[in-house]
């Protein structure tokens, strides 16, 4: 038998004001991305800004459907409409938000299991880790490059090429 251990890494800000410039503004896009969430069932708003190398700035929300495996996260969203419209200009960061008028978030909300596996083949895609931003409104930010911090065993099987 032989043990092993994983670590993650993380930093926590307390507010936007910690933040640098070109990060803060990211975290101000996401909350704008919020208004075109379509979240009628859950009322659960997600919004996703992201900042390509060129310095343009991308939009995302999730999209409902009362079916609801039809719907889909504003993270794969994002990262869709990247790799259908920008992939030859690579994601530098990403940042995710969310707001419900059903109770009061307290901590950022983390990328569900489907999503964290598409930033990572998208990070595969464009050899590139990309800078995740988790903003909760009046909340702290927790921040990471590299999507290992958040899903320490990904799926890639180099044959499958």
């Amino acid at each position: 038998m032989k043990e092993h251990e994983i670590k993650i890494n993380f930093t926590e800000y307390g507010s936007l004001a910690e933040l640098d410039k070109t990060d803060k503004e990211l975290c101000e896009e996401a909350v704008k991305a919020l208004d075109t969430s379509h979240s009628p069932y859950s009322k659960f708003r997600v919004g996703v800004a992201m900042r390509l190398q060129s310095g343009k700035i991308l939009h995302a929300s999730n999209q409902e459907n009362v079916a609801y495996p039809s719907g889909l996260c504003a993270e794969r969203v994002a990262l869709f409409h990247w790799g259908a419209n920008h992939a030859d200009d690579p994601v530098e960061s990403m940042a995710v938000t969310a707001h419900t008028d059903e109770f009061q978030l307290s901590k950022p909300v983390t990328s569900c299991g489907a999503c964290l596996q598409v930033l990572a083949e998208y990070e595969k895609k464009q050899n590139r880790a990309i800078k995740m931003l988790l903003y909760c409104k009046d909340g702290p930010i927790w921040t990471a490059t590299g999507i290992e911090s958040f899903l320490p065993f990904l799926f890639f099987e180099d044959r499958l090429k």
